[in-house]
């Protein structure tokens, strides 16, 4: 009878260790600027979500706090957020030195975490960006501002951000650029409506790292001056350029000079026939995309 009594024990408690169910894992894919570029990783934003129960206020509610830029290894070694009882942090994600605040209408940059390194503020109502808003935040890697209402930014609101590499600005409504951080690689400023006379002539010279600019869909009438020798895409589509000189993207005093880093240039759009500037593309190794006849 204790064999009978066992085996029934048994039975009816193996499946409800077994019945736990695994947890489940959401990918989600994020919005893409500039959709007809085929490079899509540079701008494409793709997020894994996990969700986890946090414990507010006395009751279990589920939030997706595990989101992380897929594929960005650097986020790994960022210490975890201290300052979680922030006001912030109780209408954002605070996760990890990153902090999500997308799509709540918020209409000021939030105050941050002091170790915060990646802020995504996207499809927000901001209109301005205060020198105070990044004042005391110097670990900042990555910016995301695409998608808000955000008509000026103040002289030196990122001159404290010397680790920034990536900032976005993308569909708001500049019409002029700030002074930029040192060590961008990235800057993004496509749908905005800067006038060539909103970029000053040495914007870009010191920029050293930048590899990628984003101009298109804005209103210039010529291609930024003094482009640094680190620049492999530029895109400038969708303006209003009507002329180019040799200087351009080459130096008309040195005939075998070449820009070995850069890999592309996209003008089509603008009404300019660049046929008729042909010295001007003689040290690029491809030639850009534009109309030639």
């Amino acid at each position: 009878m204790k064999t009978l009594q066992t085996t029934i024990f048994l039975f009816v408690f193996v499946p409800l260790v077994n019945s736990a169910p695994p947890i489940q894992q959401e990918s989600l894919q994020f919005y893409e600027y500039d959709t007809d570029v085929t490079m899509g990783s540079l701008i494409q934003q793709d997020y894994e979500m996990q969700s986890k129960d946090i414990r507010k206020d006395g009751t279990n509610v589920s939030l997706d706090t595990s989101l992380r830029l897929q594929g960005d290894d650097s986020e790994r070694n960022v210490p975890p957020t201290k300052d979680t009882n922030l006001p912030t942090c109780l209408l954002c994600v605070c996760l990890s030195g990153s902090v999500y605040c997308e799509e709540i209408d918020i209409e000021t940059v939030p105050p941050l975490p002091k170790e915060t390194a990646y802020l995504y503020a996207r499809f927000n109502k901001i209109k301005r960006i205060a020198v105070s808003d990044f004042a005391d935040i110097t670990t900042l890697r990555r910016i995301d501002f695409s998608g808000n209402k955000i008509e000026e930014i103040e002289d030196g609101a990122f001159s404290k951000l010397l680790l920034l590499e990536e900032l976005s600005l993308a569909e708001n409504r500049l019409i002029k650029l700030p002074v930029l951080p040192p060590k961008l690689t990235t800057f993004n400023a496509n749908q905005n409506r800067i006038k060539s006379r909103g970029i000053k002539a040495n914007a870009f010279k010191k920029l050293t790292n930048l590899a990628y600019l984003y101009l298109g869909h804005n209103a210039l009438e010529t291609v930024p001056l003094n482009l640094p020798e680190s620049l492999r895409i530029l895109h400038l589509q969708y303006n209003n350029i009507t002329t180019i000189t040799d200087d351009t993207f080459c130096k008309s005093n040195n005939t075998r000079y070449i820009r070995t880093r850069m890999d592309e240039i996209r003008m089509e759009g603008n009404p300019i026939l660049l046929a008729k500037h042909v010295n001007a593309f003689s040290c690029l190794r491809t030639l850009p995309v534009g109309t030639y006849y």
